[in-house]
């Protein structure tokens, strides 16, 4: 974690004990009031600041209560249109659906439901941008998951951290008919508009120019990786459309304020949605699951998205 997070974080979570320390003070404040041991004080700025602490505390309670039995079971649809002139006058479009980070357990959360919300949005493509599950009792939820948007429309894969740090020994697209792209490139045509697509897992980064070797400079290109941090080496190479997930959109974020954590290199600047970088889309995906390990599994004003790409002509 780098220094600005850890900061975020702990003066976040100071806050947090501090408010709850104060409510449980009070609370024994008034437990010995009622029993006729101690007395409490009525000064009004004691009132209005017991008043401020006791309402803190329950709007703190009711958002862990959202976050960990509502927010994770919701699926927002992030829409974003992307003219490129590498797509022919009168071309028709192509619609790219962008997953991330399913990180599934043993009991589905939203894997169950998520391919026929995207085979509503009728995709031409499908990526996965890594991080699969939390553990190898979620493998076979993934499995199904996976293989039904392969179903769908054709899916493109490549690994996270999870899958790489922790997984390696998994086989985790077997069975799936998912295109895993490591180190090389794909090459195809889409309603007669060429495109290519090139992945790299985490941890083959040495193989991310002799993935991009093969791809014209004339036609349209899509990168897929799972941290947003290759988006400067990216952008010098003219990709068109990258695409990555990881940062969750901090999981827990704060309204008008965002992540406090995103474990990218670059901290907030890239931890969720569309940004320009040359002549680069990059676009952060906010995932689907929740960190695994001793990570609480709540989502707080970061939903589960699913996002939406129309590649449209320029002119």
């Amino acid at each position: 974690m780098q220094n600005a997070e850890y900061l975020r974080v702990t003066i976040f979570f100071s806050l947090v004990v501090a408010i709850y320390a104060f409510a449980a003070i009070l609370v024994i404040k008034w437990l010995l009031h009622k029993f006729g041991i101690a007395a409490l004080s009525q000064h009004k700025s004691q009132v209005w600041f017991r008043r401020i602490i006791f309402s803190l505390s329950l709007i703190g309670l009711l958002c862990i209560g959202y976050g960990y039995f509502i927010e994770p079971y919701r699926i927002s649809i992030t829409r974003v249109e992307i003219k490129s002139d590498k797509l022919a006058s009168g071309a028709s479009p192509i619609r790219l659906v962008h997953i991330s980070d399913l990180h599934s357990d043993a009991k589905a959360r939203l894997e169950k439901q998520l391919p026929e919300i995207i085979k509503n949005e009728k995709p031409d493509l499908i990526f996965f941008t890594g991080d699969s599950i939390n553990s190898s009792a979620g493998l076979q939820v993934f499995r199904e998951c996976l293989a039904s948007l392969a179903t769908v429309a054709p899916t493109y894969v490549v690994k996270g951290n999870w899958d790489t740090a922790f997984w390696s020994r998994l086989n985790l697209f077997e069975g799936t008919d998912a295109i895993e792209l490591n180190g090389k490139a794909a090459s195809l045509k889409v309603k007669g508009t060429a495109l290519h697509i090139a992945g790299i897992a985490v941890g083959n980064e040495g193989q991310m120019k002799q993935a991009l070797a093969s791809i014209p400079p004339n036609e349209f290109s899509i990168f897929l990786y799972h941290y947003p941090d290759l988006i400067a080496e990216i952008a010098e190479q003219n990709i068109d459309l990258y695409c990555a997930g990881h940062t969750h959109g901090g999981q827990i974020a704060l309204p008008f304020y965002g992540a406090l954590i995103t474990l990218s290199k670059f901290g907030k600047q890239y931890e969720a949605g569309l940004y320009q970088v040359k002549q680069t889309s990059l676009y952060v995906n906010r995932g689907i699951g929740m960190e695994g390990g001793n990570a609480p599994r709540v989502r707080f004003c970061a939903t589960p998205e699913v996002t939406v790409i129309d590649l449209v002509p320029a002119f």
